[in-house]
């Protein structure tokens, strides 16, 4: 199988990329900072340094992905950015920076490798959000740029899901609670989180490799605890 993980570099997305090398998948790492990744030492690893929130890297990284594949099995959007600011300090830039890493990359990467998806068996594109965009959950002040951009790849996934759904591609969405990784001690400093990234990595892998044969633009929360 070929896999596609953004954000591959730290936390949760360092963790799958580990899972699919030990089942004997090729993964295309995609990430700012490869140092991480080169400490895995694994013929089946191909890397490129991408920046999410520009077009043109976006467009570097899918030349080099169409270069090494004639398909793709699995796209796993788990990249994310956050500010932890109140709403009102929110600068433009920093709002941006959220939505284009959070929403903008997922969207325009699936619509840019379309051409490499369902060719050899049924493709499963999941994108991780958070509890936080999901309808009803607990909310949290300072969080109000990264819940809104999670709330919006929830909409996304059904969307694509419609379109997708003569194209032999299940698109589908994990809702994902407290896990302890950088990002979660920049969004509640000193909470202890009840899973770690290599748990919630097992769980990705199980849902990606056999969700797709029972869902299709589902929003399914992960979570055993709030926040």
């Amino acid at each position: 199988m070929n896999v596609i993980v953004t954000g591959a570099s730290r936390g949760i997305g360092f963790e799958v990329v580990q899972q699919f090398l030990n089942a004997g998948d090729t993964v295309f790492g995609l990430t700012r900072n490869l140092q991480p990744l080169t400490t895995i030492a694994h013929p089946n690893l191909k890397l490129h340094a991408t920046d999410l929130s520009s077009q043109a890297s976006m467009d570097e990284a899918v030349a080099f992905i169409k270069k090494e594949a004639a398909h793709i099995d699995y796209i796993i959007h788990n990249a994310g950015s956050l500010v932890n600011k109140p709403f009102e300090k929110i600068s433009y830039s920093e709002l941006e920076k959220v939505y284009k890493v959070n929403v903008f990359a997922p969207y325009y990467l699936t619509q840019q490798l379309i051409p490499l998806l369902g060719k050899t068996q049924k493709s499963h594109v999941v994108t991780i959000s958070s509890m936080g965009g999901f309808q009803g959950s607990a909310k949290f002040a300072g969080l109000s740029a990264y819940s809104s951009s999670k709330s919006a790849v929830v909409g996304l996934t059904e969307c694509l899901a419609e379109e997708f759904k003569e194209k032999n591609v299940s698109v589908n969405c994990l809702a994902i609670g407290a896990v302890q990784t950088e990002m979660l001690a920049e969004a509640f400093p000193g909470y202890q989180a009840p899973l770690s990234p290599k748990q919630m990595a097992e769980y990705v892998f199980e849902f990606t490799t056999k969700g797709h044969r029972y869902y299709n633009g589902k929003i399914l929360p992960v979570s055993s605890s709030t926040p």
